[in-house]
């Protein structure tokens, strides 16, 4: 299965703007993370938190993985990490176990075989709206979040799917909310 994990607030922005090296959720966008506060709890924002970190992988864009810090080469656990591109700089050797590749295709299935029987987990707008397009993606989990940041990245700028509500958790300050892509 091939779940995007995203933070979105309620008018659709996963970073405010600005969001650069040095200010990667932009302006105003750290509120979107608040949840992660309860991330070690017991309640539902805990029980999100572990189910990602027990994805056997994980596709990223290019931009998500940079501004990331590249994480250092270890997202968690040292699954393999799949970038997705548009180029590949062959001096440019990305850390640990990650990977760059510029075929969605072959990122989703590598990365699901190498997930074996575990998730697989995806950050990144540009990653969502490409294995989307390419019917890649299963499931869209999104942690919503009760704040309008006006302005921003968004998560789904031009994207169309029919999706299936299939679960719920609500928490301090975020409505965590899978979809199953029909």
């Amino acid at each position: 299965m091939i779940r995007l994990y995203m933070t979105m607030s309620l008018d659709g922005f996963i970073a405010g703007p600005d969001d650069r090296p040095g200010q990667e959720l932009g302006e105003g966008g750290g509120r979107l993370f608040n949840w992660l506060d309860d991330r070690h709890g017991d309640g539902p924002s805990g029980q999100v938190f572990r189910e990602a970190l027990a994805t056997g992988a994980l596709i990223s864009g290019r931009r998500t993985f940079e501004l990331a810090g590249r994480w250092g080469g270890d997202h968690h656990d040292g699954v393999p990490i799949h970038v997705l591109t548009r180029h590949v700089d062959p001096a440019d050797t990305p850390p640990g176990s990650a990977r760059f590749f510029t075929d969605v295709t072959a990122a989703a299935e590598e990365a699901r075989a190498a997930a074996g029987k575990r998730d697989v987990m995806v950050h990144g707008a540009s990653a969502a709206r490409a294995l989307l397009d390419a019917r890649q993606l299963d499931e869209i989990e999104v942690h919503l979040v009760p704040v309008l940041l006006g302005a921003g990245r968004r998560l789904f700028d031009g994207a169309k799917a029919e999706l299936e509500l299939v679960r719920r958790l609500e928490d301090r300050d975020v409505l965590h909310l899978r979809y199953r892509v029909r």
